[in-house]
């Protein structure tokens, strides 16, 4: 809604990045949503996002979650929408204004360090640990189909039910590594490459990328497929996203978890 007010018409989610979960959210808490737009680049813009619960008895408030979303204005036509400048009316509004150029750099150049990666991890050998768990063990594929209920007004699908839809997959991955139940921390590069709509099928697949002491990585692929792509095998790559999870035990302390096998 805070993008589209600024646009002054429809917007999509083009990526929703540096997603943090602080606190868990419960039945009976009392949860408040503020939403503001930090900074406009030329077509496209970033939306500050900050959740907090409130305990009605104890009257305290705590932070469950901190997220930035950047978004583009649907155009009418072909052409891209250029939006107008944020007015910064505070110090606080200058430091979001430069944090959100810097962030955005960082996506900017996320596919050169990838490139580069691969170029520098193609000379290495793959060392195998005697206990280390292989990868293709936390391989998990789930399939969903788009309905009505899952789409918005324009026939796309909700964003907010892909990351649901992902949690839940990566969540599976995750339990194959923590051998317990695994606790949601962060959400990284969560990018939309492309939509979906109404009769789509999507496809997740979900795999383990690394353990470190008490958390693991998860990444997450989508891939969508209409009836006519679905007989052809021909995939849409619609979302990828990096989900970091921590292993507690029943009394809610961390464990420690076995190094991974590529």
């Amino acid at each position: 809604l805070e993008a589209e007010k600024h646009a002054g018409m429809s917007c999509a989610t083009v990526s929703m990045d540096d997603i943090q979960f602080e606190e868990a959210a419960r039945i009976g808490q009392i949860i408040t949503i503020k939403a503001e737009v930090k900074r406009a680049f030329k077509t496209s813009m970033e939306v500050g996002i900050k959740v907090t619960v409130q305990e009605a008895l104890l009257n305290a408030e705590k932070i469950v979650c901190i997220a930035y979303a950047t978004y583009v204005a649907i155009p009418f036509g072909a052409a891209k929408i250029e939006l107008e400048p944020v007015k910064i009316l505070s110090t606080e509004d200058l430091l979001e204004h430069t944090l959100a150029a810097e962030r955005r750099r960082i996506q900017v150049g996320y596919q050169q360090v990838f490139q580069n990666l691969v170029q520098q991890l193609a000379r290495e050998d793959i060392s195998e640990g005697e206990d280390a768990v292989s990868t293709s063990f936390t391989h998990v594929l789930n399939v969903e189909l788009v309905q009505p209920l899952h789409a918005n007004q324009h026939g796309n699908t909700f964003g907010g039910q892909i990351m649901a839809w992902i949690e839940t997959v990566a969540s599976v991955s995750a339990r194959r590594i923590c051998r317990s139940q695994p606790v949601l921390k962060s959400v990284s590069m969560f990018k939309f490459w492309g939509p979906s709509i109404v009769g789509d099928r999507l496809v997740f697949n979900a795999i383990v990328n690394n353990t470190f002491q008490n958390s693991v990585e998860v990444g997450v692929r989508v891939d969508a497929y209409n009836c006519e792509e679905w007989i052809k095998n021909q995939a849409r790559h619609i979302n990828s996203a990096f989900l970091v999870f921590n292993a507690v035990n029943d009394d809610g302390e961390l464990l420690t978890l076995p190094r991974i096998r590529p």
